[in-house]
């Protein structure tokens, strides 16, 4: 019942997950520090945190390394406009991104090195490299040459003739940003000469003062902390090409050895059918969520309700539906508390109610069909006709896939007026004697007051609106 499968990218199968160790190595794109985390990043840390937590409920043991990237063309451009040093920029948005996290309940990683703390271990990747023949030095600037690697292109599925498409238009031109950076045709930088506008922002090496690019960073980390291979490795499909795509080709190159077992990707996030972008002003912050009126706990809940190699189409009606959905949870959860205490999850060995809905996440991490399944089953188990075993089976396997799922279900501690809750009384009487014209007429005067009359197998709930 433990045999997590999911998708790998890289041989476009779905492969069982097996630790290769005593622990199971996680490495993860973090973010670039030089604003809030939009909703479409944390799509991506929202669907990697349900991954660690079901790892851990299957007895993998994730180790997991998860990266701040602290130095790049935006961190310097951005902390150069602020008028501060590039450290005490990017540690505020650090702070930020923590407190975000936090609200949103994703565990923290194991290990989290920023890119200015390992500059040491790319340079000394880079020379090996160039020592190699990988990479050669060019006006103080460093790049990997692509050409020296036949693998590369694989992870992507893009071919030469690809890729000299995707790159004509920097072709002859030494395109110094860190995203899609190429010098000429196909090869990417791994060091940056320093250029005036970097200010203080630069480290010296052999061949001349500068700063690493961004793919040296994430490879560099991950061997240090996770070893030659790692188990697993996630980020979102963005990242798949270039960034992944160089990661492998020059972390293979400087070890001789595969880079990544399993590559997780998780498609992109769309609001209202579009694009997320600066001019719609539809990159929500969870500041703005919040703003809004609607908790951390039901963004978490709309974005990780879709499959993850799935675009998900993020709306306003949809977190209204999220918001709703946890509190029908929640009031589950507050009747199961009485038969078994929520803790820290111990995966039953054999299920009794919820097997299908545990299979799911075990099945790609399908939340979807996960959530679709509890609902059902919560929909047809009469707490009422269990006995007391039957309960506390019930119960403990309903608080694992809470875990699971990272949800908190907290009620919110709001009092019903006395007017309200007699008219859903009534209403529920004028149900049960099937005199369902007086009862729709009494729930459009509970919702006119300022409530919902949510019905459940025991009877009904009031939440307000």
């Amino acid at each position: 019942m433990n045999n997590l499968t999911l998708y790998n990218t890289l041989t476009r199968r779905f492969e069982r997950i097996v630790s290769s160790g005593k622990r199971f190595g996680v490495y993860f794109c973090g973010p670039t520090v030089y604003n809030y985390a939009h909703i479409g990043n944390f799509r991506t840390y929202l669907i990697e945190d349900v991954l660690v937590r079901v790892l851990k409920l299957t007895g993998h043991r994730p180790f997991v390394v998860r990266n701040i990237t602290d130095v790049d063309d935006k961190t310097i451009r951005d902390s150069q406009k602020a008028g501060e040093i590039l450290s005490v920029f990017t540690k505020k948005y650090t702070d930020i991104f923590h407190g975000d996290c936090d609200r949103l309940n994703i565990l923290r990683p194991d290990i989290e090195p920023r890119a200015t703390e390992h500059i040491s271990e790319q340079i000394a990747m880079i020379e090996a490299l160039i020592g190699d023949g990988h990479a050669y030095e060019s006006e103080g600037s460093v790049y990997f040459r692509v050409s020296s690697f036949e693998k590369y292109g694989r992870l992507s599925n893009v071919g030469e003739r690809e890729l000299r498409t995707q790159t004509s238009d920097s072709a002859g031109k030494q395109n110094m940003a860190d995203e899609y950076d190429r010098e000429d045709v196909s090869d990417f930088v791994l060091w940056k000469a320093r250029k005036p506008e970097d200010g203080a922002n630069f480290w010296k090496s052999s061949w001349g003062d500068g700063r690493p690019g961004w793919h040296i960073e994430c490879s560099a980390m991950a061997i240090k902390y996770l070893g030659e291979t790692v188990d697993l490795h996630a980020g979102g499909i963005d990242l798949c090409f270039p960034h992944h795509e160089n990661e492998i080709a020059q972390s293979e190159a400087y070890t001789g050895k595969e880079f990544v077992r399993h590559w997780m990707h998780i498609a992109h996030l769309t609001v209202d059918g579009t694009k997320m972008s600066k001019s719609l002003g539809n990159m929500y912050t969870l500041h703005q969520i919040e703003e809004a009126g609607f908790s951390p706990d039901a963004l978490r809940y709309c974005l990780i309700s879709g499959h993850y190699r799935q675009p998900l189409n993020f709306t306003m009606n949809g977190l209204h539906a999220a918001d709703n959905a946890l509190k029908k949870l929640a009031k589950h959860g507050e009747i199961l508390a009485e038969f078994f205490e929520d803790g820290e999850p111990a995966c039953p060995e054999n299920w009794s109610f919820f097997g299908e809905v545990y299979h799911a996440l075990l099945n790609d991490l399908n939340v979807a069909l996960c959530l679709g399944n509890l609902f059902k089953v919560l929909g047809d188990v009469n707490v009422n006709k269990l006995n007391a075993d039957q309960k506390t089976a019930l119960a403990r396997e309903f608080f694992t896939i809470k875990y699971a799922l990272g949800l908190r279900l907290e009620l919110e501690n709001v009092s019903v007026p006395t007017d309200v809750q007699e008219l859903a009384n009534r209403r529920w009487q004028a149900k049960v004697q099937k005199n369902y014209a007086l009862a729709d007429g009494l729930r459009q005067q509970v919702e006119a007051a300022g409530w919902f009359v949510n019905d459940t197998p025991n009877g009904f709930s009031i939440v307000k609106k």
